[in-house]
């Protein structure tokens, strides 16, 4: 049986692409790095805390689809607010394959807000800081260091959880 990969194709960009072709390539390629990290890791070591902070591979895709949801769907876009908490704990009846598809659904959602913008500079709805709305170049580059950042995290995470080192 064959079966399809559900990751999307992460080449880079090329060299001269657009600058939100190559904005949205490098925050995917990032998704996926923090999705990949997660694939594969047994109960209980993906809701294990790998530091005194608590942070989990579990944490981390709970905590990034809230992301993805506020700064593109909420404050962005200006979609109401849904059910989703930006801090909320992993519970009991979280797992691994569950909230990696909660993420996916929360990139897909982004990524339609982002593609329909037609001007980076254009400012969004609202902002989830004490500030003026910002651009759409903002919210994706905020994006990058944000899950780049976390990415990092759930490198040491699995390293720790299985030795498990690279992309």
């Amino acid at each position: 049986m064959t079966t399809m990969d559900p990751r999307p194709d992460l080449r880079p960009p090329s060299l001269n692409a657009d600058e939100k072709t190559t904005l949205l390539t490098f925050l995917d390629y990032l998704r996926e790095a923090v999705l990949a990290k997660a694939d594969g890791v047994p109960e209980p070591a993906v809701r294990t805390a790998g530091v005194p902070s608590g942070t989990s591979l579990l944490q981390l895709l709970k905590h990034l689809t809230a992301v993805e949801l506020n700064w593109f769907v909420w404050a962005y876009a200006g979609a109401d607010r849904e059910q989703w908490e930006d801090e909320a704990a992993v519970s009991a009846d979280d797992t691994a394959p569950d909230l990696a598809h909660a993420y996916r659904e929360a990139i897909a959602r982004a990524n339609e807000v982002a593609l329909a913008c037609t001007d980076l500079d254009r400012p969004g709805a609202r902002s989830l800081r004490e500030t003026p709305p910002p651009s759409m170049r903002w919210v994706l580059v905020h994006m990058i260091e944000e899950t780049a950042r976390h990415a990092g995290h759930a490198d040491i995470l699995r390293e720790q959880i299985d030795g498990s080192t690279g992309r």
